[in-house]
């Protein structure tokens, strides 16, 4: 039995080595909790913090300070913009903002083209409104398209889910990619600007056009127990669509012209400093956030106290993600700060792989296992942080990594994911045929995305 044990005793005695597998036991200790314990992810995250920081050799006075560091550095600057961002959806959503959007690309895009709508529809519509939110706002058109023409619900369903699901996992304000490019370091204006390169071509393939494959393959009609009414809210109230269209992209404008003009304009001039100021991500989402509560609110005879209700409940669910991404900061905070990621960042910089292609495998192998697309981008960008410190990564680079990250975080979704459920339920499909549509957009979504960022990483 010694003899067995002694070359394990031998390889712990090494730093190096005992470092390493205090990172691999995190991350099998972080799955228990999670998938067997059935312990929430931010209470599961700071456990693991704490125990790897002590596995590490970490002083407790040390480590409760990295812990604070961690949380506080994080949740600075990703607490105010999914608080903000959250209260800018919400807003759309009560208004009927989403309604609207929604019936004028279908009627300006025709029945013939509606799959298109339905994808650019989910495309705008993510952007501030959570993707499970946005989903069941507008499953009575997908619904009301489906009695009209007799098709398969997939045929419309599967464009829209995949417009939003590309917003949801690849463009700011939406909370996986504020968070991760929180974690490693990234500039929000490459985030968005690759974010939407890569993600109307995942877009495009994974939504209208392998929408209209797996619909001529599976016939899934209106299941009779989510039958809704044919209209939910009256078009004659709902706001404009140049307004919806306007304030949604207002705040991605500002952040991408802050960022460009960093490039190619000279440094300290006045436009610089103006752009910099409007298009930092708190300005520019204070700014749509109260261009919502004025346009889609009180101008349109809304009580202030209604409008600063709706704002307080759009902060519930942004809560518990805010707090699951601050748990995430401790992590990645904890293994740098401990030595773990120095050690990790050069094993992994040794490597073959390139950077993005290592985040993008990282991301997928946590996300296949536990389920959790939000756990899947933290617990790889805590991982990708001491890699990118040891490769001296930044700028653009640093964009196509989160692109990367939430490409893995989004393929191969299944049964563990509440993703999954959500559409096996609104489409009465088996687990087979959700498998076939869901679980193969989501993926699509996710090899296209990590193409085109390594397409992009070719001229960056």
């Amino acid at each position: 039995m010694e003899s067995l044990i002694a070359p394990f005793q031998v390889l712990l005695s090494d730093p190096t080595y005992r470092l390493i597998a205090v990172a691999a036991l995190s991350i099998v200790l972080l799955l228990v909790l999670v998938l067997v314990l059935r312990l929430h992810a931010f209470v599961s995250l700071l456990i693991v913090s704490l125990i790897a920081g002590l596995a590490a050799g970490m002083g407790v006075d040390e480590l409760l300070d990295t812990v604070e560091k961690g949380m506080g550095g994080t949740l600075g600057f990703v607490a105010t913009v999914v608080g903000l961002g959250a209260m800018f959806g919400k807003m759309l959503e009560v208004s009927g903002g989403v309604d609207r959007l929604a019936n004028t690309l279908l009627k300006r895009f025709g029945e013939d083209r509606s799959q298109w709508a339905m994808g650019l529809t989910g495309f705008l519509v993510a952007i501030p409104v959570f993707l499970d939110v946005a989903f069941i706002i507008l499953v009575p058109l997908i619904y009301a398209l489906t009695r009209r023409t007799g098709r398969s619900l997939l045929h419309y369903g599967i464009p829209l889910l995949a417009g939003l699901a590309v917003t949801h996992s690849f463009i700011p304000p939406t909370p996986g990619p504020i968070a991760v490019a929180e974690l490693v370091g990234a500039d929000l204006g490459y985030v968005i600007l690759f974010g939407a390169m890569a993600g109307l071509p995942a877009m495009i393939i994974a939504g209208p056009l392998f929408g209209r494959w797996i619909g001529k393959h599976i016939d899934a009609q209106i299941p009779e127990y989510m039958e809704l009414p044919e209209e939910s809210r009256n078009p004659e109230n709902l706001p404009s669509f140049t307004m919806i269209v306007s304030i949604t992209l207002l705040p991605l404008a500002l952040i991408v012209l802050n960022t460009v003009s960093g490039v190619v304009m000279p440094e300290g001039s006045t436009l610089t400093s103006v752009l910099g100021f409007l298009g930092h991500p708190f300005v520019a989402l204070i700014l749509a956030t109260v261009l919502a509560f004025y346009c889609l609110g009180i101008r349109r005879g809304m009580a202030k106290e209604k409008v600063m209700e709706v704002a307080t409940k759009a902060l519930e669910p942004a809560g518990i993600i805010i707090l699951v991404t601050g748990a995430g900061g401790v992590f990645k905070q904890v293994l740098i700060d401990s030595g773990v990621g120095e050690v990790m960042g050069n094993l992994m910089a040794d490597s073959s792989l390139p950077p993005i292609l290592l985040a993008f495998i990282i991301s997928t192998a946590v996300r296949v296992i536990q389920g959790s697309a939000t756990v899947a981008m933290i617990t790889a960008a805590g991982l990708m942080a001491p890699v990118i410190s040891t490769l001296n990564l930044e700028g653009p680079v640093l964009g196509l990594i989160v692109i990367s990250i939430a490409s893995g975080a989004t393929v191969l979704s299944h049964v563990n994911d509440s993703g999954f459920w959500l559409v096996n339920r609104y489409f009465g499909l088996t687990e087979a045929q959700t498998l076939k549509s869901w679980t193969v957009m989501e993926t699509i979504i996710g090899l296209v995305g990590l193409a085109m960022a390594l397409l992009i990483g070719l001229f960056v």
